[in-house]
């Protein structure tokens, strides 16, 4: 590997020291590829990434947790009939559910930073329409050329939605229904 330097703890909640050398060897059990992929997980890593940059690592990201998770089930099922018990197949695939733990968790980071800034490029588009829509509403109309007078089509419109054959229809079927429910009803 290429990093010398310290591990980064990624469960802060479990800083108890006896976690440290399990978490230690999981990492050091990963491939350099994979190593370098849960190091651009860092929260300061993640910062300095745009939007686009978020999608793409946590498509990455996602790709490994599959590959693992897919990994965890098909070898446990597999060692469930070797071993005759679901309980004693898991202790046989700890090191794939814990991989696949890890990226679960780097996917969860990378997740909620995705979050934060389409969130962000959300406000910035909606400042910049409403900034755009302010600009074009303050500048004032430009005044009609003319002589004040408007042209004219010919005849006035005349509502033409009330004529409709299908609303003729519509309106007497709602009468006859209303005329049968009088009708029952005057017959109690």
């Amino acid at each position: 590997m290429t990093d010398s330097g310290p591990h980064v703890r990624f469960h802060p909640q479990q800083a108890d020291p006896r976690y440290e050398p399990k978490m230690n060897k999981l990492l050091n059990s990963l491939t350099e590829a994979e190593f370098v992929l849960i190091r651009e997980t860092e929260p300061a890593a993640l910062t300095d990434l745009d939007e686009d940059a978020l999608l793409d690592l946590h498509g990455r990201i996602r790709r490994a947790r599959n590959k693992y998770v897919g990994l965890y089930r098909r070898k446990g099922a597999a060692k469930v009939s070797a071993k005759g018990a679901r309980g004693a197949a898991r202790s046989a695939n700890e090191r794939n559910g814990a991989k696949a733990e890890i990226f679960e968790g780097a996917l969860g980071r990378v997740s909620k930073q995705l979050g934060v800034a389409a969130a962000r490029s959300a406000r910035e588009l909606k400042d910049e329409r409403l900034a755009r829509a302010r600009q074009e509403s303050s500048a004032p109309a430009a005044p009609a050329k003319g002589g004040g007078k408007v042209a004219t089509l010919g005849r006035a419109r005349v509502d033409q939605s009330r004529k409709s054959p299908g609303r003729k229809k519509r309106e007497a079927g709602s009468i006859a229904t209303g005329a049968r429910r009088q009708a029952k009803r005057d017959n109690r």
